[in-house]
Parts: structure tokens; C-alpha cells; sequence
């Protein structure tokens, strides 16, 4: 199929899908996120309001596309691609979820065409758990009240920040256009176990800590698996505030590929800013971001407030990552700081305006004893304004500022020498 036939098909599919599942209440089930307005500040899919009512199939989806006029520039030799003011690339994805049966349901992810796949491809699924009905009624009900099970290849649960990111064409959580410089998300084929005893939460998760799964290993290294945990507290105070403060870790062992800076293939927002002229979206589907390059292992810590007073809204991140690559003198530590401010208002919120800073700092990789690695660091300033026109319906603008800081003028990182990106990006987006 042509790239235009392919891309019209997938608007169609979209537009037809939502007008033939306008009922969304009649749809929806239990532990599920709702994929409108409904689910920006839903977070961990936990609520179990919703009563099972028999086996149900949710189809749902996701397509956004922007209008992108940024300008880069460096200090360096090297040569940026040629960028101008034009569409890119829309993106869309298909989800299915399904009620299998009292206590279990079923999420399954398929990005339709993306930055880094053009094709369509499987991100992930998982089956989630929350009582044993379906095995015997009432059995370990005092236990599975306050306990989750989620198995699969899924999304992982680091940190709060990835509930509000962009993910593929799913842009109607995020007010802005971007995701954060350090973007910690991934996929992995593994486990996680939650305990919700009051406003508390407590999670437990391993993982084979894998992008791509395969059977073949190395035998030099021995494989050992990944492992995650979260703990916090949320609570609606009253009618008005609402307070959420998580903690969350990652670890994974010596030797071990890691892929939680690089592993998201829906790519960047910033298409082509501060790659080198001849580069294409598909290969520099990164661009605007910044990985640690920790390789071969890492640990990373992640804080996370979150306040909502009537319609003003904090979400921060401080995060810390320790790792490294093969053959490097130290280990390397990077510090990430994010703050964002939004204001909601009109009858249901449905206008936003908010503005948001992020700071990463940390060490280049350094492969010689006898100098210490280069300090740098990457700030972005952004502000943005939104509406959304319906519960499924989101439009959105931004105004982004980056800039690169104490790169080296020669090696492999010199087009990054006093660079800087910035400009305006308009988005629409549809989720249902």
C-alpha cells in the first residue's frame, strides 16, 4: 500500500471506529484507563468500581499528527539537516481490551504506523488480575482486595512521569508536545505485583529487562533479571486538592544490555532537530532527547510529586541514574529535574494553558584513565495551550527552548557543541 493509501486507510479506520463506539460508559471495564479526558490524572489502572458484567471487548485507538516549525543551530563544524515548517508523519495506534472473565482483563497495544516503524507493530500486552473469582468465587478475598497482578510484555512501571508522556499517537494525556530530555520508558516481558491497602501503594516487579525477546544469550555473561519497585500515597484530600508522592526504583545487573533510555520506539516529537544533514525520522527517531548510553547496566531512582488544587496542577520528577559501558574507567551518574505547571479552566476544564522545565546533567562516557569525563548538561523551557474540543478531541501548541550545554567541539558528540533547537509545534489528537 502506498504511504498516502496507508495513511488515509488509518484516519478512516479511526474516524469510523469512533463514530461507531461514541457509548464509551457502556464500554468500559474494570482496572481500565480511559483512553478520553477521563484519564489524565488516572495513573495506576487500579480502580475497581466498575462490576463485571460478562465477557466484553473494548476496541479503541489513537492517531495525532503535528505541524512542526522549529530552527536549530551549533557551534561546531558539523552540519545540521536542513529542517523547515511543514506536517509530520501521523502516527496512530490500535488498542484492544477485553473482560475475560470476573477479576481479569486483557490490554493489547498495536502502534499502526510510528516514527521508528512505519509498518504496523505489536508494542506490547498484558493480562491484569484482580481477584480469583474466575477460579472460585470469594477465594483469598481478604488478600486480592488490596492485591493487582500484572503479567506480560508491557510498558513498566518506572516512575510517575511515563502516565503522563506521549505515547506513540496516545498524546491526549500529555499538555505539551514533548516528553521529558531523559526519557525513561520500555517494554519488557515480566511481572509485577501491587498492594493498594488504603491511599497507599506499594509495587513489586521483575523483568527479563529485554527489548527485543529472544532465546539466544551470551555465554560469557550470565543473565539476570531486572527489577523495579514503587512505593507512595495518594489521596483526594477533599473536593478540591488532591496529593500524590511516589518513589520508584530500577536495577538491573552488571553485563546486562539496558535499554530504559532508548527503548521507546514511538520516537521523538522534534522531528530531525540537531541531527546531521543526511539523516533521516525513521534513524534519528531520538532526536531531542538524551540517553546516558548505559549499556551494560544501570540504577535508576525516580521521585515524583504530584498536587491538583481545583484546576491548577504540579507534576515534578527528580530522578538519578547510575551506570555505565563496557571497558569504562567509572561508573557515570546523571541527574534529571522536571517541573510543569498547568492550569485547567472552562465548565469541565476542557482549556489549558501551562509552561514546563527540564534539566539532565551528567558525564559523557570516558574510556581513558588519566583525564575525568566531560560534565554536560541539556535544559528545555516550554510553554503550551490547549483545548479540548471533546472528551476525545484535543488540540494543542507549544513554544519549546533547548539547549546543549559544555559539549566538546571534536568527537563523537561535537554536533551537540552550543546547540540549541527551539520554535513552535501544534498538535491534534484523537483517543477514544
Amino acid at each position: 500500500m502506498k504511504p498516502l493509501a496507508k495513511i488515509s486507510a488509518v484516519i478512516g479506520f479511526l474516524f469510523v471506529s469512533l463514530s461507531a463506539f461514541a457509548q464509551l460508559d457502556t464500554r468500559d471495564i474494570s482496572q481500565y484507563r480511559y483512553r478520553d479526558f477521563r484519564g489524565i490524572n488516572q495513573f495506576e489502572a487500579l480502580d475497581r468500581s466498575i462490576p463485571w458484567d460478562g465477557f466484553k471487548v473494548r476496541l479503541g485507538g489513537a492517531f495525532a499528527v503535528q505541524m512542526q516549525a522549529l530552527s536549530h543551530s551549533n557551534g561546531s563544524t558539523d552540519t545540521l539537516a536542513l529542517i523547515g515548517n511543514n506536517f509530520n508523519l501521523p502516527t496512530a495506534n490500535l488498542d484492544v481490551d477485553v473482560a475475560l472473565a470476573d477479576g481479569m482483563r486483557m490490554h493489547l497495544r498495536t502502534y499502526l504506523s510510528a516514527r521508528h516503524h512505519p509498518e504496523s507493530w505489536v508494542k506490547g500486552g498484558y493480562i491484569q488480575i484482580h481477584n480469583l473469582n474466575w477460579i472460585s468465587e470469594g477465594l483469598l478475598e481478604n488478600i486480592m482486595d488490596i492485591t493487582t497482578i500484572k503479567m506480560g510484555l508491557m510498558e513498566i512501571n518506572y516512575g510517575d512521569m511515563h502516565f503522563r508522556r506521549t505515547d506513540n499517537a496516545r498524546a491526549i494525556y500529555n499538555p505539551f508536545v514533548g516528553n521529558l530530555i531523559m526519557d525513561a520508558f520500555n517494554t519488557e516481558a515480566g511481572a509485577e505485583i501491587y498492594l493498594t491497602p488504603g491511599d497507599f501503594i506499594f509495587m513489586v516487579g521483575a523483568t527479563n529487562g529485554k527489548l527485543n525477546q529472544s532465546v539466544a544469550t551470551d555465554t560469557v555473561t550470565p543473565y539476570t533479571p531486572a527489577f523495579l519497585a514503587k512505593v507512595g500515597w495518594d489521596k483526594q484530600m477533599n473536593d478540591d486538592l488532591r496529593v500524590r508522592l511516589t518513589t520508584s526504583l530500577y536495577t538491573s545487573a552488571e553485563g546486562k544490555t539496558n535499554y530504559l533510555y532508548f527503548g521507546d520506539r514511538g520516537g521523538s516529537r522534534y522531528y530531525l532537530v540537531m541531527e546531521p544533514q543526511g539523516s533521516s525520522p525513521v534513524s534519528s527517531y531520538r532526536s531531542g532527547r538524551w540517553s546516558p548510553s548505559f549499556i551494560n547496566q544501570v540504577t535508576s531512582i525516580m521521585v515524583n510529586p504530584f498536587v491538583k488544587y481545583k484546576g491548577l496542577e504540579f507534576l515534578g520528577a527528580f530522578e538519578t541514574t547510575s551506570g555505565m559501558i563496557s571497558n569504562e574507567v567509572e561508573t557515570r551518574t546523571y541527574t534529571q529535574i522536571y517541573g510543569e505547571l498547568v492550569y485547567r479552566f472552562g465548565a469541565d476544564e476542557q482549556y489549558y494553558v501551562g509552561g514546563r522545565y527540564n534539566t539532565v546533567s551528567g558525564q559523557l562516557p570516558n574510556f581513558n584513565p588519566t583525564v575525568s569525563a566531560t560534565e554536560i548538561s541539556i535544559s528545555r523551557f516550554a510553554i503550551a495551550a490547549g483545548w479540548y474540543m471533546t472528551p476525545n478531541v484535543m488540540l494543542k501548541a507549544e513554544y519549546v527552548n533547548q539547549d546543549y550545554n559544555d559539549f566538546p567541539a571534536t568527537g563523537g558528540n561535537s554536533i551537540f557543541n552550543d546547540g540549541n533547537f527551539n520554535g513552535a509545534v501544534l498538535e491534534a489528537t484523537i483517543s477514544f
